[in-house]
């Protein structure tokens, strides 16, 4: 039986939906002002595998991941550039969508933008508004005052008084107390005219917290099975969905909360407000990607690198990155590869009662312990090694699929170039040239001029290529 971390009570649980056999995920997704980085790379694989485990044990799945476009950096974004919202926003959400293509991230079954639900959310703030729990302040934003809501910081676990305004929660003159958010902006006369729609307040626009509870209550209504996201929204975002949510429509707002863990760059948080990112694109694409071009050609080799990296990380551990980590996790990945060309997988459909399937089941239904079912990964490449074995090899393909793994061609992969061996930098040798260096040393051994074949064995080795000789005189080759 599956067991889940909830963040609110702190404790793995049996996870149990409110509808048998079905699950409604609500995920929230990116501000779209600007390039992905590792950190959210790490979200977006994240989720993606907990919705593919999900899938794969049966559940019907309904996953919806958000888009935020509607937001005061989104603005500023665009005043300094001199765009419309819309060209800055359509521009950044399809290089995020370039992101999660290149690192096999399937997409939600529904992607909301915060822009098209502005009338739920203006019905939510009137309930809100209704029960007490909203007020206009004198700037005329609409607020949430968050001390006339019982049990306000059930998520984070921290008193009213511990508390402090969050990174987006601006202290205006118009609140009744600091940690009181914002529900409802008033329009400035220096804002853009399409950043403001008309309400019973006035012109303005939403807050930033109250999209998710308008999007995910008209998608998915209340309560959510699992309500996630990143490790900064624990608080105060999800805090106060929680707030706005109950507080308008009563009842729990979620039965079970994901946070997956931070992406740390030398003991720090990688985040683009500490200038310590490093962004998904530079990360896979084989050159710098065109900061005008949303689009970009990834390194596929380096892009399953990038996943394997976060795969095999409990999505709720402290990961850190860092040269050598990437680099080792290539390697790793490589020998996973390798196991798939020496012995060619059988095709196969999993039978989760075989010893191998079980165990990475079991790992998977211990709150998606990915790094467990990694390792069955490798024993099944080792076992594939040691006999040969087509079933092993099919297995290790199969199960490495659940997790988004595995599935390029082996040979192809092997020989595709990677900047993360250790080894050669750049791109090394081309392939064509490696083929023509391969057929010289067969000419070479068959005219027995073996001092020649060792010298090219030797020199493409200092290159970056390993040849194995095969049996009928094939030579296969792979960068290392």
């Amino acid at each position: 039986m599956l067991h889940i971390y909830n963040t609110l009570s702190r404790r793995k649980e049996a996870f149990n939906p409110v509808e048998p056999g079905a699950v409604r995920i609500y995920v929230c997704g990116m501000t779209v002002y600007d390039f992905c980085h590792l950190g959210h790379a790490r979200m977006l694989v994240g989720f993606d595998v907990v919705q593919r485990w999900l899938r794969a044990s049966g559940w019907r799945v309904n996953f919806v991941r958000n888009i935020t476009d509607i937001d005061d950096k989104i603005i500023r974004r665009a005043v300094q550039s001199g765009r419309r919202l819309h060209e800055v926003t359509d521009f950044f959400i399809e290089a995020m969508r370039a992101d999660e293509r290149a690192l096999g991230v399937q997409p939600p079954d529904a992607e909301p933008r915060a822009t098209e639900y502005v009338g739920q959310m203006l019905d939510i703030i009137g309930r809100l508004e209704a029960r007490g729990l909203a007020y206009r302040g004198e700037d005329g934003d609409v607020n949430f005052p968050v001390r006339k809501f019982p049990g306000y910081g059930k998520l984070s676990g921290k008193s009213l008084d511990d508390l402090r305004a969050g990174e987006r929660v601006a202290v205006a003159a118009g609140k009744h107390d600091p940690l009181d958010f914002v529900l409802w902006k008033a329009a400035k006369a220096d804002e853009p005219a399409e950043s403001r729609w008309p309400s019973p307040y006035g012109p303005g626009r939403p807050g930033w917290h109250i999209e998710c509870s308008a999007m995910s209550h008209a998608l998915l209504g209340m309560p959510l099975d699992i309500h996630g996201g990143g490790p900064d929204l624990k608080f105060p975002h999800h805090e106060n969905e929680i707030a706005q949510s109950e507080g308008a429509f009563g009842g729990p707002l979620a039965r079970t909360w994901m946070h997956c863990g931070p992406m740390m760059v030398d003991a720090e948080k990688m985040s683009k407000s500490l200038g310590n990112f490093q962004r998904i694109r530079d990360t896979l694409a084989g050159g710098t990607p065109a900061e005008d071009a949303a689009g970009y050609e990834a390194n596929p080799r380096e892009a399953e690198m990038l996943r394997f990296f976060i795969v095999r990380n409990h999505y709720r551990s402290i990961q850190n990155y860092a040269p050598d980590n990437l680099l080792d996790a290539q390697h790793a990945l490589d020998r996973l590869y390798q196991a798939l060309a020496n012995v060619p997988p059988a095709e196969i459909d999993i039978d989760w009662d075989q010893p191998a399937a079980a165990a990475f089941k079991a790992a998977m239904d211990d709150d998606f312990n990915t790094s467990g079912a990694v390792a069955v990964l490798f024993d099944l490449a080792g076992q594939a090694n040691r006999e040969r074995s087509a079933q092993a090899s099919g297995l290790l393909r199969a199960l490495g699929g659940v997790l988004g793994l595995l599935q390029g061609d082996p040979g192809t992969y092997l020989k595709s170039p990677t900047r993360y061996l250790g080894g050669t930098v750049g791109p090394g040798l081309e392939a064509a040239a490696i083929d023509t260096l391969v057929a010289e040393r067969a000419q070479a051994k068959a005219d027995r001029d073996f001092a020649r074949a060792d010298r090219i064995r030797a020199d493409l080795r200092e290159q970056g290529v390993e040849l194995e000789d095969k049996a009928g005189g094939l030579t296969q080759w792979r960068r290392v």
